[in-house]
């Protein structure tokens, strides 16, 4: 439809407000994608952009994090964090929470108790 909208705008069958009502879009929309047309030069919707921060999870830091939770599966959150922080990334439990439930795996919260 955007296309189309687009196609009849650019034959100059109408103006932009009669074209909204045709295509039984509101006329704020047909505006927007008309002047995203007038800056990109296309009919299809421009890519949006990344939202958030970029991730210090590099493929490199995911691989070590990997290794590390296959080595000893039981390693605490702090003891995550220390290395981590030992190679120069920061500690996110948000990335790591990630990582971890694309492979399937925990990591535990708190070190292990005496008598427990």
């Amino acid at each position: 439809m955007r296309g189309k909208l687009l196609e009849a705008c650019e034959a100059g069958a109408a103006s932009l407000e009669e074209l909204a009502q045709q295509f039984r879009v509101s006329f704020g929309y047909s505006k927007k994608i008309r002047g995203q047309q007038l800056r990109t030069g296309q009919k299809q919707r421009p890519r949006q952009s990344q939202h958030g921060p970029v991730s210090r999870l590099t493929a490199a830091v995911r691989e070590r994090l990997r290794s590390w939770l296959q080595e000893q599966q039981d390693l605490t959150e702090a003891e995550l964090r220390e290395r981590l922080q030992g190679i120069g990334v920061g500690y996110a439990r948000a990335g790591r929470d990630t990582c971890c439930a694309k492979w399937g795996c925990g990591v535990k919260k708190i070190a292990p108790r005496r008598g427990a």
